[in-house]
């Protein structure tokens, strides 16, 4: 997701990732939380979608896909273009991969960041911007800026990968836990699409928010605030090191067919076997650790 990007695209490009069809409802809560953003600009972002035809609003329930996603995209993402100047893109991976190096102290100011990457005021306050949203920045008292350190390292993946193991098979097993049949589906789409050929051209943001969407998905199935709430703040701070993880695919495919394992039990009714299959996951992955922490290491 690149939310140096206007919220019209950046929604567009989370039904995209969603694979969601024609008729999907678009909840604006939903984007809210997605987008770490108020109520107020989604309402205003999707009645822009509205004007260009790309939803359709029913009265008392909201807005709803009008038209296939793949046929407006283009031109609502190319229509944020001027907006989204690539140099303001180029900068936020570029400070995450120094960061992860080593290479950017703890502290920093405006003037540093505005300098090494010859950035505008404009280009750096959406970079800032973002990198704040995400979870990985805050501004000091008074003066400059400082990186959250906690999730750039292999240990610290480690950890996270550990709440993980702990929070989600457990949403699983939730009293009356359901997934819809079209989250299902939407979420099969994405993994068949990827194991089609997408693994090897899409972007670091995209593959990133594909995983998320997976993994957000079936722990909002368990109707636990606390349970959603958590991995929503794990998923938003473990995208720095996530990008650098991104450099070797070869694990995707694997991760892929699990993905659909899963979702097959949870299609037939069995979210218990589904809980330990996603536990079993979960522990391959953290068995890769020691696989993954060259590219993670400065």
């Amino acid at each position: 997701m690149d939310f140096t990007r206007p919220l019209p695209a950046q929604i567009v490009e989370l039904i995209q990732a969603d694979e969601m069809p024609v008729g999907s409802h678009v909840p604006a809560q939903w984007l809210a939380d997605r987008l770490a953003v108020s109520r107020t600009p989604v309402n205003e972002a999707l009645a822009s979608l509205h004007a260009q035809g790309v939803l359709q609003r029913r009265r008392n329930r909201g807005y709803f896909l009008a038209q296939p996603i793949e046929q407006v995209a283009e031109a609502v993402q190319a229509g944020g273009a001027a907006d989204a100047p690539d140099a303001a893109s180029r900068a936020y991976f570029a400070i995450a991969d120094d960061l992860l190096k080593g290479e950017l102290p703890e502290q920093v100011t405006e003037v540093l960041l505005k300098t090494r990457y010859d950035l505008s005021v404009a280009q750096l306050k959406t970079v800032l911007g973002r990198i704040a949203q995400e979870g990985w920045v805050q501004k000091k008292r008074g003066y400059g800026w400082a990186f959250q350190t906690m999730l750039t390292t292999p240990h610290s993946l480690l950890q996270s990968y550990r709440l993980r193991l702990a929070l989600e098979p457990a949403a699983l097993l939730e009293p009356g836990y359901a997934i819809a049949p079209e989250v299902i589906e939407r979420c099969r789409s994405a993994e068949q699409r990827l194991l089609e050929g997408a693994i090897d051209t899409d972007t670091p943001d995209r593959l990133h928010e594909r995983g998320v969407r997976f993994h957000e998905s079936l722990v909002e199935a368990s109707g636990n605030p606390f349970f959603i709430d958590t991995i929503r703040r794990v998923n938003r701070i473990r995208r720095l090191i996530s990008y650098r993880s991104m450099q070797d695919r070869r694990r995707y495919p694997e991760h892929c067919r699990q993905h659909l394992h899963i979702l097959d039990l949870l299609a037939g009714g069995r979210p218990a076997d589904a809980s330990a299959a996603l536990r079993q996951h979960l522990e391959r992955t953290l068995s890769n650790h020691e696989y993954l922490s060259p590219l993670l290491t400065p």
